[in-house]
């Protein structure tokens, strides 16, 4: 049994192990990972290489390289756990379609209150967090899917308004485990949101996953219930989710300001 478990994990994540590999910027992360090591410790390229080892092999670390290697790890570490000891490529901006309105520091509330009929669900994020890059093309798939004239959805970079970060009470700490944060408004005010904050103001672990937004929030009785709203409401003719769209930014910005 202690066998068979890990061997029917491994075929699980199989599916996602293949577009995993098929992302470049992943596949460069890896190479960045072993480069150092390649270079330090392969015979051919390490052989020419200055060191200060007493024995005069420039194969191997001196004591001043390991302490620093060790430095690094524990700053990873704090940074994503997830991570481990893995140097990391950024992941290239989501460019792609998707039914989602930008907000700045000024336009998320006048948007909340215009039309209290109006569901919204709003990402909270920041361009220099990597979960924040990896949940991009999820939520954006979800906006196509799920936007319809009662359900909007909205993105709202507290990285750069700093007040709609202490407003939202969104950390922004380069530790926060608070980055992305979805949040429900109904009526222009907060239902829920995800990763919820404990007693002690700490994010409660969460995985990001298109699955989980969707059950957590249950998007498909949100959907359906917008749908009849807007049947029987005075609303704006309805744009048909999964069709492609321009996306609606501040004045002045754009995706890549983002």
């Amino acid at each position: 049994m202690a066998v068979l478990a890990p061997l029917i994990a491994l075929v699980y994540s199989v599916p996602r192990l293949s577009r995993w590999l098929a992302r470049p910027y992943y596949l460069l992360s890896a190479l960045l990972s072993a480069a150092f090591l390649l270079v330090r410790k392969l015979p051919p390229l390490c052989s020419s290489l200055p060191t200060q080892r007493e024995d005069g092999n420039p194969c191997d670390f001196d004591w001043r390289e390991v302490e620093i290697l060790m430095f690094l790890s524990a700053i990873v570490m704090m940074k994503n756990r997830r991570s481990m000891f893995l140097m990391t490529c950024k992941p290239p901006l989501y460019m792609g379609p998707e039914y989602i309105k930008y907000f700045n520091d000024k336009t998320i509330d006048e948007e909340l209150e215009r039309d209290r009929r109006v569901t919204w669900i709003v990402e909270f994020f920041a361009n220099w967090s990597n979960d924040c890059q990896s949940f991009a093309p999820i939520y954006a798939d979800l906006s196509l899917k799920y936007n319809c004239t009662g359900l909007n959805f909205g993105k709202v970079d507290v990285g750069r308004y700093t007040d709609v970060s202490t407003r939202y009470k969104v950390s922004t700490s380069p530790l926060t485990k608070q980055l992305p944060t979805l949040i429900l408004f109904q009526g222009g005010k907060e239902v829920m949101r995800r990763p919820q904050i404990d007693k002690k103001g700490r994010a409660v672990s969460w995985t990001f996953s298109e699955e989980n937004v969707i059950r957590e929030f249950n998007l498909n009785e949100l959907y359906q219930r917008a749908k009849k709203l807007s049947k029987t409401g005075d609303h704006i003719p309805e744009e048909q989710p999964g069709a492609p769209a321009t996306t609606e930014v501040p004045d002045g910005e754009s995706k890549k300001d983002k």
